[in-house]
C-alpha cells in the first residue's frame, strides 16, 4: 500500500499481484527523480528521446519544408502535421557519408542510427552499437526498462549484393554485431511496460490489480491530480482494450493465425496469433504503447520501426493504392504510381502527429511530454525510386526540455560538414551523455535551439 506520506519517488508504481504501474507526472508529489539526466531540480522532468522509422523512403517532390519571412511552410507530406509546426524541426541535406559507396540499394543504408559502414555480409553481421543503445546504457538505470524497441514486422530471410536482409529490420543494435531484440507483439511489448507480466493472470486488467493501491493514493491528491489520474488510468485500459480487440478479431477473421507483413513481397503472410489483423491498428497500438512507456517513466529511449525497409506492408484500404510499400517507392516517376506513393507517405505522418498530438496534450508540469522530449522521425532513403541516401528525410519535434526551438527548416545542404551523426551528438547532449565523438562526426550540431 501506498503510504500517506507524499514525498514519494518518481520510482513510485501502483502495485498489485506481478505487476507495477509507473506514475505519471502528478503535482501532489515530487514526483521527478532526474539523478541521471539534466536538468538536476528533483522536480523537473526527465528528457525522453524517441526514434520512429519509416522504410522505402519518400517522394522527393513533396517532402520538406520552406522558411518563409512568415516561419515554416510545410510541403504536402508534412501537412498532417500543421498544428505541432512550432514543436518541429524539419531538416534537409543530413546524411551518412559510408552509406553511399559499394553495391546495393537498400541494406548498406541501415545504419542511420550508428552511422559507420554496414559490413557487406551474410554471415557475421556487423553495422555498429546505435545512438539509441549508448543512451540506454548512459540512463537505463533510471528506470526499469533501459530502452524500448518495438517494430510492426519481423525479420525476412535472404540476401542481396552480398548482404543479408537482416540488416533491413533493425536500426537499434545493442553491439556493432547485435541488433536489439524487436517487439512487433501490441500485447508482449505492453507488458513490458511492467514489473512481471509474463505472471499476471491474462483474465484481469493492469488496473484491477493495483486497485487498492489506487484507492491509496487518490486520498492523498489535489483535485487536478485527481483529473489527471484518472484520465491515465482510463488511457491505461482503453490501450488494454484495444489490445484485446485486436488480438480477438485477429483470430476470429484467420482461424486463429494473424497477419504478418512480409518484407519480400507485396502480399501477407499469416504468422501466429497476437499480430492485430489491420496494419493501422498495429502501427497506433506501437506508437500509443512508447507514449505511455514515456508517459510513465517506464523507460527514457525507445525506437520504433512503423515498416521494415524493403516492405512490402500494402495499404489498400486506403483507397487509391495498389501494391505493397516497396513496389510503391519504385514509382519510375510515373504520375499514378507517385500519387499512391504520396498517399502511402502523407499516412505515415498521419499515424505519427497523432502520436505526437497525444505527448503534447500529455502535462508534465511547467511543460507537456512532448516539449520534454526528442522525438526524430527518418528513413534510410530519399527518394526510394533512386535507392538515394545523399540527403535523407529527417525530423524532429519535441523541445528537449527547452532547450530546442521548433518551427524551423534547417538546410544543410551546403554544409561539408553535414553528417547526420552531429544530431545524434546533439541530442546524446541534450540526453546528459558527453561524448567527443559519434560514429563518423565529432562535432555536435549547434543550432537547434
Amino acid at each position: 500500500m501506498i503510504s500517506s506520506d507524499i514525498s514519494l519517488s518518481r520510482r513510485g508504481f501502483l502495485r498489485g499481484a506481478g505487476v507495477a504501474l509507473g506514475l505519471p507526472w502528478l503535482e501532489s508529489i515530487r514526483a521527478w527523480g532526474a539523478e541521471a539526466l539534466p536538468p538536476s531540480k528533483n522536480n523537473s522532468a526527465p528528457r525522453r528521446t524517441a526514434v520512429v522509422f519509416m522504410g522505402n523512403g519518400v517522394n522527393p517532390h513533396h517532402w520538406g519544408a520552406e522558411q518563409t519571412p512568415e516561419g515554416m511552410v510545410l510541403k504536402d507530406s508534412l501537412r498532417p502535421l500543421e498544428s505541432l509546426k512550432n514543436q518541429l524541426l524539419v531538416f534537409q541535406g543530413l546524411w551518412n557519408p559510408t552509406t553511399v559507396d559499394g553495391p546495393g540499394g537498400h541494406y548498406p543504408k541501415m545504419n542511420l542510427l550508428a552511422g559507420v559502414k554496414v559490413k557487406q555480409t551474410t554471415t557475421d553481421i556487423e553495422v555498429g552499437t546505435t545512438m539509441d543503445q549508448l543512451l540506454a546504457r548512459h540512463s537505463g538505470n533510471a528506470t526499469p526498462v533501459p530502452s524500448l524497441v518495438l517494430g510492426t514486422e519481423g525479420p525476412g530471410y535472404g540476401t542481396d549484393s552480398g548482404y543479408t536482409s537482416i540488416y533491413s529490420a533493425y536500426i537499434s543494435w545493442s553491439t556493432p554485431t547485435t541488433p536489439a531484440p524487436k517487439e512487433i507483439y501490441p500485447q508482449q511489448a505492453f507488458d513490458q511496460l511492467f514489473d512481471d507480466g509474463s505472471k499476471r493472470r491474462r483474465d484481469k486488467s493492469v488496473l484491477d490489480l493495483v486497485s487498492d493501491d489506487a484507492q491509496s493514493l487518490r486520498r492523498v491528491l489535489s483535485k487536478r491530480d485527481l483529473v489527471k489520474m484518472e484520465e491515465y488510468l482510463s488511457s491505461v485500459r482503453e490501450l488494454e482494450q484495444r489490445i484485446e480487440r485486436a488480438d480477438q478479431f485477429s483470430k476470429k477473421e484467420t482461424g486463429g493465425m494473424g497477419w504478418q507483413p512480409t518484407v519480400t513481397a507485396p502480399t501477407f503472410a499469416r504468422p501466429a496469433a497476437g499480430i492485430p489483423a489491420h496494419p493501422e491498428e498495429h502501427m497506433n497500438l506501437m506508437l500509443d504503447i512508447m507514449v505511455l512507456a514515456f508517459q510513465m517513466d517506464r523507460t527514457r529511449v525507445a525506437t520504433l520501426m512503423l515498416n521494415n525497409d524493403l516492405s512490402g506492408m500494402n495499404f489498400g484500404y486506403l483507397g487509391g493504392i495498389n501494391g505493397g510499400l516497396h513496389e510503391l517507392s519504385h514509382h519510375a516517376n510515373d504520375p499514378a504510381r507517385l500519387a499512391m506513393y504520396q498517399k502511402a507517405n502523407e499516412y505515415h505522418m498521419k499515424l505519427w502527429a497523432r502520436a505526437l498530438t497525444k505527448m503534447h496534450e500529455t502535462n508534465e508540469g511547467e511543460r507537456s511530454l512532448l516539449e520534454n522530449s526528442m522525438v526524430m522521425f527518418c528513413s534510410s532513403l530519399y527518394d526510394g525510386n533512386a535507392h538515394d541516401s545523399r540527403k535523407l528525410p529527417v525530423l524532429l519535434a519535441g523541445g528537449g526540455g527547452g532547450t530546442i526551438r521548433g518551427g524551423r527548416f534547417l538546410d544543410y545542404t551546403n554544409d561539408p560538414n553535414r553528417k547526420l551523426c552531429r544530431l545524434h551528438l546533439a541530442m546524446m547532449e541534450r540526453m546528459g551523455m558527453q561524448t567527443h565523438q559519434f560514429g563518423d562526426a565529432d562535432t555536435a550540431l549547434t543550432d537547434l535551439a
